[in-house]
């Protein structure tokens, strides 16, 4: 494993662990070069998950959308790093569980939401606000109504 701050190949592993979220495993590294530390987790590798666009245009599920969506519903929302991670592990958790090869989009728009819900309710609305497209104030209000529901 490549050392993240001088790039020397020669790391060692000091402990080995199961995440919490039991599907990978948390190693704590050292390299040998510059004496410094870091994790690194590893995971299964599995079959490509394809995500069906709403044009049914197909791409490969990327992480990094669902970070990057959470990430802005949670601006300056007082939401830690690690509670966002979490939830963002537990949407990955339930898309795979589906052990299906193709999902549409809708389908993981929906489970974000469900989880922003729990996460913070500003974030939830702020997401559903881009994910759903609201045209005008009423359904917007349709689906504050829903919320508080």
């Amino acid at each position: 494993m490549r050392c993240p701050y001088c790039g020397n190949l020669d790391t060692r592993v000091i402990d080995s662990r199961p995440a919490e979220d039991r599907s990978s495993i948390r190693r704590r590294r050292s390299c040998d070069e510059c004496g410094r530390r870091f994790t690194t987790y590893e995971k299964v590798e599995t079959i490509p998950l394809i995500v069906i666009k709403k044009d049914d245009n197909r791409e490969q599920y990327q992480r990094a959308k669902i970070e990057q969506g959470i990430l802005s519903a949670c601006y300056k929302r007082p939401v830690s790093a690690e509670a966002i991670q979490k939830t963002i592990d537990a949407i990955e958790l339930e898309i795979f569980n589906r052990e299906e090869k193709e999902i549409p989009s809708s389908v993981i728009g929906e489970i974000v939401m469900e989880k922003l819900k729990d996460l913070d309710p500003v974030a939830y609305v702020r997401f559903a606000s881009v994910y759903r497209e609201f045209k005008d104030v009423n359904t917007f209000m349709d689906e504050l109504k829903k919320f508080l529901q």
